[in-house]
């Protein structure tokens, strides 16, 4: 093992790993694959006191989004047709992640040489998952109000260093 990967090891900061492209993030301000699913926070279009809690499930393909009021997004076509709050939401993730590693995520199959994810999502319905990714939205948020330190957070002593040798 490197001495650079002993001193990784024992510091308090991880790295941030960089976007593959810049995302607005006015439209989609939290977009993370986690939980079994592509999940995250949309903006609404026409209210600024509304966001739109969007979700894809991983194997599947459940289609969720409902408003941070829990009230069904009238967009989403029983389940099956995404709305534009879930291909807001797929387009971020992409931005952030890059399509490989999203469908790879969600476990879809994209044709050959194709770079547009829904071509290899087959949609469902999927239960209801707003207020736990809500939650996280802004447990996330949280953090914004913290003041720059390099001294470990007592919470997030469990989160495990990229790169750790087991």
């Amino acid at each position: 093992m490197t001495s650079e990967g002993v001193a990784y090891e024992r510091r308090s900061a991880a790295p941030v790993i960089a976007p593959v492209r810049p995302r607005k993030l006015a439209k989609v301000p939290f977009v993370e694959l986690a939980e079994g699913r592509l999940q995250g926070v949309v903006s609404s279009g026409s209210d600024v006191e509304r966001v739109y809690v969007s979700s894809i499930t991983s194997g599947d393909h459940g289609l969720s989004c409902n408003t941070n009021n829990n009230r069904p997004c009238g967009g989403l076509g029983g389940g099956t047709y995404a709305c534009n709050h879930l291909r807001a939401l797929a387009d971020a993730a992409v931005a952030q992640y890059g399509l490989d590693r999203v469908s790879r995520y969600l476990k879809a199959t994209l044709p050959d040489d194709s770079d547009n994810l829904w071509a290899g999502l087959h949609t469902t319905t999927a239960p209801n998952r707003a207020a736990e990714v809500f939650s996280g939205f802004l447990r996330h948020l949280a953090y914004l109000e913290v003041p720059p330190t390099s001294d470990p957070l007592p919470e997030l002593h469990w989160f495990p260093a990229a790169g750790a040798v087991r």
